[in-house]
């Protein structure tokens, strides 16, 4: 009998495992944040690493977003490899100082002179009932802003995989992480394949409508659209995968196949990361459209903690398949 060329892994475990590959390849690698050591992470995802690599290289810190993320652009301008984690997105907001004002502009504003590869990971999006101090999909946020490399782990496989990428870089790259997803879970190659940071996927070929999404959208337009094929409607999956720099190629020569557009995000509508989509397609491949290009976003609120209101702050998969229908059965 042939060994299966794929293992059954959650979100958490192929997270976990990026990591300490990550350290064992690089001794330079060390991974600093909140309560990532004894604790274990907040998500339990470097759990066991203490352990493993000391203290040295798994470091708690005292809660100031600003102070250690600080220390991990220090470190990565003295050649270091730092994994900076920030407990979740809305904590993110703390350290915005460093950095856009430091790790984004230290390339430019030295003259060539300084690279800052800082790897910065964040907890992110809506679905752990963590209300609105741990919750919101803010991605449109860092990809708006020049300097910085913006990623997004929508996959098991890039959840596994895209991390060592990013340590590749010379650039400051921001991962957001997606809590909904850490029991989620799939089957990826036993071998991690290596995997680009500049490029989108295409997760599911179609002919019918293109639907753009990332994060936790992937998932929830996977499933939307094995439900639509089974109503005869073959539909299209692309995973932006990286917010910035952004891939247009990939979704306008989609959308030049399908004539459709439907994008699909978690975060706030207005002035959202669709509309940056919306706008490239409309600029770009207006005369390749049958119709005007659709957006599903999330209600315009602070994330509510009861679970029936949560679900309904964000699209779902009845939202996608009920979007999908209307656009092309008006």
């Amino acid at each position: 009998m042939e060994a299966s060329n794929t293992i059954k892994i959650t979100y958490r475990e192929a997270l976990k495992q990026s990591l300490r590959e990550a350290l064992q390849k690089d001794d330079r690698v060390f991974l600093i944040g909140e309560d990532v050591g004894r604790y274990g992470g907040a998500f339990a995802v470097s759990k066991g690493l203490l352990e493993e690599f000391g203290e040295e290289r798994i470091m708690d810190v005292p809660l100031s977003e600003s102070g250690f993320v600080g220390a991990g652009i220090g470190a990565a301008m003295a050649g270091m490899k730092p994994i900076v984690e920030v407990m979740t997105i809305n904590f993110g907001l703390l350290p915005m100082d460093q950095i856009i004002n430091n790790a984004a502009t230290l390339l430019h504003m030295s003259g060539g002179q300084l690279n800052v590869p800082v790897v910065i990971r964040m907890g992110c999006g809506i679905g752990r009932q963590l209300a609105a101090q741990h919750s919101h999909s803010w991605e449109p946020f860092y990809a708006h802003v020049p300097g910085l490399v913006v990623l997004s782990v929508g996959t098991h496989e890039d959840a596994r995989g895209m991390l060592a990428a990013a340590l590749e870089s010379p650039d400051p790259v921001i991962i957001f992480e997606y809590t909904s997803m850490l029991n989620m879970e799939m089957e990826i190659a036993k071998d991690v394949p290596e995997l680009g940071i500049n490029k989108a996927k295409v997760r599911r070929e179609g002919n019918d409508i293109s639907i753009i999404t990332y994060g936790t959208g992937v998932h929830k337009c996977m499933e939307a659209a094995a439900e639509l094929a089974r109503g005869g409607i073959d539909a299209e999956v692309i995973d932006l995968r990286v917010l910035r720099p952004l891939d247009e190629e990939t979704f306008l020569a989609s959308v030049a196949k399908t004539h459709q557009a439907l994008v699909v995000e978690d975060a706030w509508c207005s002035v959202g990361f669709s509309a940056e989509i919306i706008s490239r397609i409309m600029e770009k491949a207006f005369y390749e459209l049958d119709a005007p290009v659709k957006r599903l976003c999330g209600v315009e609120v602070p994330i509510p903690y009861p679970l029936h209101l949560e679900e309904a702050s964000v699209p779902q998969v009845k939202d996608i398949v009920n979007s999908v229908q209307k656009t092309l059965k008006p």
